[in-house]
């Protein structure tokens, strides 16, 4: 680096030999899923890709990552789609509401694959939705079959379905060790929302 803090003054790029693109599930009980996912969001900008995130279950409160993105520099498109995490923290939604929400978002998915617009798709909090049945496997392993060859696809959430491990190319498991919330400290703006 040619200052402390600042980035180095040539910069190489890594070219693959063969451009494919990946199913990357990243799942556990730990904190960090969605986090990773916008990670991941953020180095793709760098790289001049296109990326669409679409939230199976947020939508009913405020997230960081809504505004954050609108001051980033990137193409990077979200839909918030849900109505909150289904069946917890007092959320007020019957189950029928929150699976004709997730169904949307099925057809969403489907409506950014054949538009061809995006090169990174993050599917945030399927496998919550898949757990909660408020979509169907059948769903989630039609959209990972069809997916084009050069598509990135990211699946975030807890309780990843064992099919659904089996076809990812990637998988990370994110284990919680210790949490902030169990010792009665509530979630803190930047870092948990």
């Amino acid at each position: 680096m040619s200052k402390r803090g600042t980035l180095p003054d040539k910069i190489d790029h890594f070219e693959p030999k063969e451009r494919r693109g990946l199913i990357v599930v990243i799942t556990g009980n730990g904190k960090g899923k969605t986090t990773s996912a916008l990670g991941m969001a953020l180095r793709a900008c760098g790289h001049g890709l296109r990326v669409c995130i679409i939230q199976f279950m947020k939508g009913d409160l405020y997230a960081g990552e809504w505004d954050g993105i609108k001051k980033i520099d990137c193409a990077i498109e979200l839909h918030a789609t849900g109505k909150g995490f289904c069946g917890i923290q007092g959320n007020p939604y019957p189950w029928e509401e929150h699976r004709a929400n997730a169904q949307d978002a099925v057809d969403l998915v489907h409506e950014k694959i054949a538009a061809g617009c995006h090169d990174l798709i993050i599917l945030d909090e399927i496998n919550n939705a898949l757990k909660l049945k408020l979509v169907d496997l059948g769903q989630v392993l039609d959209i990972l079959r069809n997916k084009p060859p050069l598509l990135h696809l990211i699946l975030t959430g807890r309780d990843a379905h064992p099919e659904v491990i089996e076809r990812a190319d990637t998988v990370s498991e994110i284990h919680e060790i210790k949490h902030a919330y169990r010792e009665g400290i509530e979630p803190q703006p930047g870092i948990d929302y």
